[in-house]
């Protein structure tokens, strides 16, 4: 069985959305909206369609496929420039320091400032798998396949990247960290906030949030276990950001609390490792495991496949040529399998 990464197509508004409904909330990048979904498949179209080197204000909708079936089971995104219309608001963790003379004590107040500090980065989200599917690295898959479409258009992404991670929620579908914070001062619960959010974007943010900080020892103690905290199913997800060199630098969403992790673009792993190269041979072997890419824009395509070194370029199993649509004499990009 083979699955491939392909670009989204207007199809797949239907997979979209029954995807969206399994998230169970606070996936502000996959709303159970279909008029949002199309207009970010369209999005996604225009920014597929546009073949400049230039950095612009656009979004990429990948899809996982299975070959055999043509099911699709999985979903990620890449935004090419966050901020660039709507300000792109976190809150960024900090401490403030005082002494007191005549107590002789110092005291530490940590603090949550409103930002717009990572305005200008491009943004990897979005990455949701069928429950059904979380197993055998297609969540690896989807993810790494992002680095891999940003390595083969990297005029197109900004020097930056992050990477927001969907915080605590509970059983309830509520967020602790806005019930205790935001949610104050909105006069709405999580869900109708995140539901708003995902449709009319975060202005409303700029327009009722107070600007001045927030002494984190001022928050219900829910609230404060939750910041920078991710969601248990987001655990997996943030020890693979880990990996490709994002760290967590002191910024949080400020709908939900969930960590917001970053890097240097040309730092992340599989952009900075992952190698071209010539195929000179499809053939059955015992190569490497390694992730595969080939084609520009719609064309792009990634998948597992088996990669063995040959005079003047690489050998390729027969399974990934086929879900890449590729054969001898093409190039490719690939790294090894994690």
């Amino acid at each position: 069985m083979t699955f491939v990464v392909r670009a989204a197509a207007d199809r797949d508004l239907a997979h979209l959305y029954e995807m969206a409904k399994l998230t169970g909330g606070g996936f502000t990048n996959l709303p159970a909206d279909r008029r949002a979904l199309t207009a970010k498949l369209e999005r996604s179209h225009t920014a597929f369609e546009r073949d400049e080197a230039s950095l612009s204000d656009e979004q990429f909708v990948l899809m996982l496929e299975n070959t055999a079936t043509g099911d699709v089971r999985g979903t990620c995104q890449l935004i090419t420039q966050v901020g660039q219309k709507h300000p792109f608001y976190s809150y960024r963790i900090g401490t403030l320091t005082q002494h007191s003379r005549e107590l002789d004590r110092t005291f530490r107040a940590e603090m949550l400032s409103l930002t717009t500090d990572l305005e200008g980065a491009s943004e990897v989200g979005g990455l949701f798998l069928h429950p059904g599917e979380r197993a055998g690295g297609l969540g690896l898959l989807l993810a790494r396949s992002r680095y891999l479409f940003m390595r083969a258009h990297r005029t197109r992404f900004a020097d930056r990247v992050l990477a927001e991670l969907r915080g605590v929620i509970d059983e309830a579908g509520g967020s602790p960290f806005w019930d205790g914070l935001a949610g104050r001062f909105f006069g709405m619960n999580f869900q109708e906030a995140d539901a708003f959010n995902a449709v009319n974007g975060h202005q409303f943010i700029a327009d009722l949030m107070p600007k001045h900080p927030v002494y984190t020892a001022m928050l219900p103690e829910h609230a404060r276990a939750a910041i920078g905290m991710p969601h248990p199913s987001g655990r997996a997800a943030m020890r693979m950001l880990e990996n490709e060199g994002f760290a967590f630098e002191h910024y949080i969403d400020i709908f939900d609390g969930g960590p917001t992790m970053t890097a240097r673009t040309d730092q992340v792993r599989t952009i900075r490792d992952a190698r071209d190269a010539t195929i000179v041979a499809i053939a059955d072997g015992d190569g490497e495991e390694a992730l595969v890419a080939s084609g520009r824009l719609a064309a792009f395509r990634c998948a597992y496949g088996r990669i063995a070194p040959a005079a003047d370029g690489v050998t390729l199993d027969p399974a990934c040529a086929a879900a890449l649509g590729v054969a001898a004499g093409d190039t490719i990009s690939w790294i090894a399998r994690l």
